[in-house]
């Protein structure tokens, strides 16, 4: 496994003291009644220069195409958004999606997928793995996984399943993936959620649980598709993994890479020294936000290319 950690600039390091001042007094929380407050937070990403974003359905699925004007032929990422299953959408992610399809130059759907508690586990899985079929039906033949938080996490059981099923069916499996502060145990056994309970400025371990439950609604939290820890990791492509040192689903990101290592899987573990949860939908505030998105950008590229 290779492990990159990245210490945090004098620059940031200020520009993260200001941060938790901000939201010193603030609980995140992942009810549906905080649904408008986390997508005005992501509206805060800027927009990529020469982006656009359509409104569009791939397999049966609602969401929204972002592209460049000049992008990889029969190349797109399906991004899956964060909110732990109860909040967030496609929409307030695009500023966010493009900034990535701008460095990868690479179409992106960012999938609009259901949200408990209406619609609890497996519909999130359902409604994925529908787009991703959507997608092979549409022609595309490089298709990358990219999500960050819980969609990391979605991406990562996405990622399973396309595999499985292509070993059964023959069809197109992804070529990477891509998860930033990946959400990969609902069971929250990790031993940086108590370890980084104090050093998280966003996440705690209460909303983050009852966000669990109402998601699961009585199912397994260790389930491989709620839980892709405890899946199956054999045969897996390139994965890249981003997570901030201080949050308390680090180790989500360490015992995944571990895990995924011991199977046989490429996969880089980058971990950055005082940066908070998906840190790199931070453009603009942190410096460590346009490195990490470069370096997603850049593996992308790879990986998708026909050439």
């Amino acid at each position: 496994m290779a492990t990159i950690t990245h210490a945090i600039s004098p620059e940031d390091r200020v520009a993260m003291a200001e941060l938790r001042k901000a939201v010193a007094n603030i609980m995140v929380t992942f009810d549906p009644a905080s649904r408008p407050m986390l997508d005005e937070m992501l509206s805060h990403t800027p927009p990529a220069p020469g982006v656009t974003s359509k409104a569009a359905t791939v397999g049966g699925v609602p969401g929204y195409w972002v592209r460049t004007a000049d992008v990889l032929p029969n190349a797109a990422i399906l991004y899956l958004h964060g909110g732990a299953y109860n909040v967030g959408s496609a929409g307030a992610f695009r500023n966010f999606v493009g900034q990535i399809a701008m460095r990868a130059g690479v179409a992106a759907f960012a999938a609009e997928y259901h949200l408990a508690p209406e619609h609890p586990f497996p519909a999130a899985v359902n409604d994925v793995m529908a787009a991703y079929h959507g997608l092979i039906n549409e022609g595309f033949t490089e298709i990358a996984i990219v999500g960050d938080s819980a969609g990391g996490g979605l991406t990562l059981v996405t990622l399973a399943q396309s595999i499985e099923m292509a070993r059964d069916t023959g069809e197109i499996q992804p070529r990477c993936a891509v998860a930033m502060s990946p959400w990969t145990d609902l069971s929250l056994s990790g031993a940086s959620i108590t370890d980084r309970a104090a050093s998280d400025p966003f996440l705690k371990r209460g909303p983050i649980s009852e966000a669990a439950a109402r998601y699961l609604n009585g199912h397994d939290a260790c389930d491989p598709l709620a839980s892709p820890l405890f899946g199956d990791l054999s045969g897996l492509p390139p994965i890249r993994l981003h997570v901030g040192e201080d949050e308390i689903l680090l180790d989500d990101s360490r015992r995944y890479a571990e895990r995924a290592t011991a199977e046989g899987v490429e996969i880089e573990l980058h971990i950055w020294e005082g940066m908070p949860h998906v840190f790199p939908s931070n453009v603009g505030t942190f410096a460590a936000s346009d490195i990490a998105l470069d370096d997603i950008g850049a593996f992308l590229r790879k990986h998708l290319s026909s050439l």
